[in-house]
């Protein structure tokens, strides 16, 4: 692969990686709890579904924290990245691509609090609730989910492109400098 094709995909993948995380952050379907039509009928207990932005509670405030942080230096790390491919700088490149690695930790870390967040609720949930009744209830992470870790994919892409463009521009200064005469 040549330079340009290393930025420009590294640049839709991260163009991609924000508007994934953006559609997640902005969306209600984290987590879904299906109940059982027979069940919801005999029973004033409906399906929902359930984002990031309803419930209050201190682990959870973790998670609507970090995900915004990483959707913000999601924009900082395009603007540094078309500087850096732009320069076919070495040194800006490849804090960029380190950059963007250190931001999919960011998602990762808030995905990663969602989910331990959601499996306490859960088993707090199957402490209060009796196991004929949670029979009829079926929960499940949903779509939003699933965007925020398609977005942590893409920003691991972005650093890795980033990088190996890094590395190309790194190796074209080496072999202009090589074949520039030295002035004795």
């Amino acid at each position: 692969m040549n330079f340009g094709t290393l930025v420009i995909a590294a640049g839709i993948f991260g163009l991609l990686s924000f508007t994934c995380l953006a559609v997640a952050i902005g969306s209600e379907y984290w987590y879904i709890i299906d109940v059982d039509e027979v069940f919801n009928s005999t029973w004033e207990f409906t399906s929902s579904h359930s984002g990031l932005w309803r419930i209050y509670e201190d682990l959870h405030r973790v998670i609507v924290i970090i995900l915004p942080i990483s959707l913000v230096l999601l924009v900082f790390g395009g603007i540094f990245g078309l500087v850096g491919s732009l320069s076919h700088s070495y040194c800006i490149l490849t804090a960029v691509a380190t950059y963007f690695l250190i931001c999919s930790l960011f998602t990762l870390s808030g995905v990663g609090v969602y989910v331990s967040y959601s499996q306490q609720t859960l088993d707090e949930l199957r402490r209060l609730e009796s196991a004929e009744l949670l029979a009829h209830v079926h929960v499940s992470y949903g779509w939003s989910l699933a965007m925020a870790c398609l977005s942590y994919s893409l920003e691991v892409a972005t650093g890795a492109l980033l990088g190996m463009a890094a590395w190309l521009a790194h190796g074209q200064r080496q072999r202009e400098s090589a074949a520039t005469p030295s002035v004795a």
